[in-house]
């Protein structure tokens, strides 16, 4: 097994940074909420960054949380616990963390062609009681995956799992979601009635998951600890890579930015006018060039102030949104057309301003 791979100029690849494709593996950014509630009727972002919690429509219920609890050298994890049991699995029930990656950003696989490279994924995880799940490589755009079951105990314990080369199936070059990293957590027979082999490249959704998958929904006492996640190119596990916060923090913002102040009347746009006497047009710079043009979601009430009067804001709908700039159409009434505007939280700390751009 080789221990380090060596590039054409002959430096050791896995001595610079950038070496981890996974984005937030350290669970430190949290920009929606540090906890969330009742997840499981629907899946999408509810908490840690770039995270995401797929499911469809089971009985059961999770909250999902960043935690303190983490092994040595690790601020915060990725906590799963099951609050409303689901003992009975249908046929087609999944729940998945996936990761969901651009295609341009796992060029590097070389997937698809003669020269292919393996794969290692490696990560720190934890549960109330031992459980065997399972850890995927998806090829979204070629239908192809390669799966591998893992033990957790009560204990932290770093799980290493290197995947072989695929020489079938290209990954298109582009900022589509082309590949994901999955952690099954909830299986039907859909996805565990196949014959199921550990690191074998197949297309058939029934071999996906092991016959020995455990179900974060089969007790309320259930739970899921991950973090340090890591996948690079080679055969073999280097050291988690450590970026800061703020370095962390950019690099989910390409997917999602939320502007938020945890004041109760801070400022949220500081720029605009008013247009009509029922609509201003507030507008917000982002802090990196988005993955594509997001999507708004205001959580909290806002306030529009013209330098005279505060008005309450009857409404939030995205009136243009680009890769690096958005603006947001404020409803109101009583305004004054040609006036300057500024926005701010509406006695709301808790107010948030967020553009969406995941894949």
């Amino acid at each position: 097994m080789a221990v380090s791979r060596i590039n054409e100029a002959g430096l050791n690849v896995n001595q610079f940074g950038n070496r981890n494709i996974i984005i937030n593996g350290a669970m430190q950014v949290a920009q929606r909420s540090t906890s969330a509630s009742g997840i499981g009727a629907s899946g999408g972002f509810f908490a840690i960054d770039r995270w995401a919690y797929s499911t469809n429509n089971s009985a059961g219920r999770v909250t999902i949380s960043q935690d303190s609890d983490a092994p040595e050298g690790f601020g915060y994890s990725q906590k799963i616990a099951c609050t409303t049991a689901d003992t009975s699995i249908a046929a087609g029930e999944y729940v998945i963390l996936p990761q969901y990656i651009e295609g341009q950003n796992v060029q590097q696989f070389k997937k698809g062609t003669s020269a292919a490279e393996q794969i290692t994924v490696s990560f720190y995880v934890k549960g109330n009681a031992a459980a065997t799940y399972t850890v995927e490589l998806e090829d979204a755009g070629n239908g192809r995956y390669n799966s591998q079951e893992f033990s957790v105990t009560s204990s932290w314990t770093r799980v290493t799992k290197t995947f072989a080369a695929d020489t079938t199936g290209t990954v298109t070059n582009d900022n589509g979601n082309r590949f994901r990293l999955n952690f099954w957590l909830h299986a039907g027979s859909s996805y565990t009635g196949g014959d199921h082999t550990d690191n074998v490249w197949h297309t058939t959704a029934n071999k996906r998951v092991g016959d020995n998958a455990t179900s974060i929904y089969d007790s309320t006492s259930r739970t899921f600890y991950l973090t340090g996640v890591q996948m690079e190119v080679g055969d073999t596990a280097t050291d988690f890579e450590h970026r800061t916060f703020a370095d962390e923090l950019v690099k989910c913002q390409r997917y999602t930015f939320v502007h938020e102040t945890g004041v109760a009347y801070g400022w949220s746009a500081l720029s605009g006018y008013c247009n009509t006497t029922s609509n201003a047009l507030a507008f917000y710079q982002f802090p990196v060039k988005m993955r594509g043009a997001p999507a708004l979601t205001v959580s909290g009430d806002l306030q529009i102030l013209d330098g005279f009067t505060s008005y309450s804001v009857t409404s939030k709908t995205l009136g243009m949104g680009t890769v690096f700039n958005a603006r947001v159409d404020v409803g109101a009434s009583g305004l004054t057309v040609g006036r300057h505007i500024a926005t701010r939280n509406n006695n709301d700390a808790d107010c948030k301003v967020i553009f969406d751009a995941e894949l």
